[in-house]
């Protein structure tokens, strides 16, 4: 089957302009849809073919489904990309596009909604031998003897979760049992209201853990592979901010056997395209939070350390192409480091939108950067404040950090207000110079 002859990106910033490059490699024609904030962006300026579809606002613009629809239609693409957020996980839009008559770069819609169903998604991995975290093994149900039952099983403190949430929203901690039936209460309704639905779930809430995920490639044709792992531990506000691959200091064999299990639980489900398992790591133990049914922000520590381009693979995988490769032929070398640039204050995490007068990215051996930004470009205040990603590669984590460290140093953004000086800090930080910090530490250092 050829390849893919005209992809239309459904997104903005620095991810419509990674699609963009990995469709010119492949010499796949681009569509490129825009806001009217965004109609100067650099991969705007780049597609072979531009179409605005709306305002500024999100609802009104990339999360507009009808828009980019029709979008497709008038430019007769014949496929769509996501890239991540949006609707990138969006099972009705997968649904919409398919039925349209467009490939959509990304798993089936019923898989995307198997896996953004938390509940669902846990049972599917168990089934699959997938370690999970202990909890209710379903949905909490209006049997408060029930409930707190499980909760005594499994231990307190314990996390109630909505079944449908994600992003850091729609969770809370109980730590004793005093609190937790009005906690459930209140977890479900505010899951009713920011998710449409009440399901909501019991954890065992780990005290310290790490944030530790693999990235898979899978055909829908039985293939599937890992690319390894990637620590994702360095987070606010449950939003990651610094990541990298791999994870240092787990064992070889521990690592492999969940791997592995990844790259069975997606034979197993059908899956199709790039995704991401989502573990909390504590106590040499890995446990199931989540599955990412997209590219991550993050692939490109990934990429580093592999050497394979993920989005390259999505678009051969949604052309109906069989994996370009075995998990024999997939080797893993030297370390990576992302740094998420942010257009916000580095103290007050007030997002910063405006014109950037001056733009120097970072260069050098091993040195990376994803950016949409240039001399001249004005930052919307929209969207979200990602504007660049500095990734470094080196043969060892300390070389990878030394040329985080330089590269940092380098980057100028003038204009705007970015959150570079945090990550000169965190960098030159003894404890994640050493690794392994968990989740929580960057919060409680950022209260010090």
């Amino acid at each position: 089957m050829p390849i893919l002859d005209k992809v239309l990106i459904a997104n903005r910033g620095e991810i419509a302009l990674r699609v963009l490059r990995a469709c010119k490699e492949l010499d796949i024609k681009t569509v490129a849809v825009h806001s009217l904030a965004d109609r100067n962006l650099k991969h705007v300026r780049l597609a072979d073919e531009a179409v605005c579809i709306g305002p500024a606002p999100s609802m009104e613009s990339y999360l507009n489904v009808p828009a980019i629809i029709s979008a497709a239609e008038v430019t007769n693409a014949s496929a769509v990309h996501p890239g991540y957020g949006f609707l990138a996980e969006n099972a009705d839009f997968a649904d919409q596009v398919e039925k349209s008559g467009f490939i959509f770069v990304g798993p089936r819609a019923d898989t995307i909604r198997l896996m953004g169903d938390k509940v669902s998604a846990i049972e599917a991995m168990k089934k699959a031998g997938v370690p999970t975290v202990p909890g209710s093994d379903g949905p909490l149900d209006g049997d408060s003897e029930r409930t707190l039952g499980i909760a005594r099983r499994i231990g307190y403190p314990v996390i109630v979760k909505a079944a449908a949430g994600g992003g850091g929203r729609g969770m809370r901690v109980v730590h004793n049992e005093a609190a937790l039936l009005n906690s459930v209460q209140v977890t479900q309704s505010e899951a009713a209201a920011a998710f449409g639905s009440d399901v909501v779930y019991l954890e065992k809430f780990l005290q310290k853990p790490r944030h530790v995920e693999i990235q898979v490639l899978a055909d829908g044709q039985g293939h599937a592979v890992h690319l390894g792992d990637r620590d994702c531990s360095l987070q606010r506000r449950h939003q990651k901010v610094l990541e990298e691959a791999p994870a240092p200091d787990i064992p070889h064999d521990l690592r492999q056997q969940v791997a592995e299990a990844c790259v069975n639980a997606c034979i197993e489900i059908g899956y199709r395209g790039a995704g991401t398992f989502e573990f909390l790591y504590e106590d040499g133990g890995f446990y199931f939070i989540e599955m990412n049914t997209r590219v991550q922000v993050e692939h490109p520590v990934t990429e580093m350390i592999t050497g394979i381009d993920i989005v390259k693979e999505q678009l051969r995988i949604a052309s109906g192409l069989p994996l370009s490769m075995t998990q024999q032929d997939i080797s893993f070398h030297g370390h990576a480091f992302e740094c998420r640039i942010n257009a916000e204050d580095p103290r007050t995490f007030l997002p910063s939108p405006g014109l950037v007068t001056t733009f120097h990215a970072p260069g050098g051996l091993g040195v990376r950067v994803d950016s949409h930004l240039y001399d001249g470009y004005t930052v919307p205040p929209y969207y979200d404040s990602l504007i660049a990603k500095i990734i470094t590669f080196g043969e060892s984590r300390q070389v990878a950090l030394a040329r985080m460290r330089q590269a940092l140093d380098e980057l100028v953004v003038d204009g705007i207000r970015t959150n570079a000086p945090l990550h000169q800090e965190l960098v030159c930080d003894k404890a994640f110079q050493a690794g392994g910090v968990s989740i929580h530490y960057l919060e409680s250092k950022l209260e010090d």
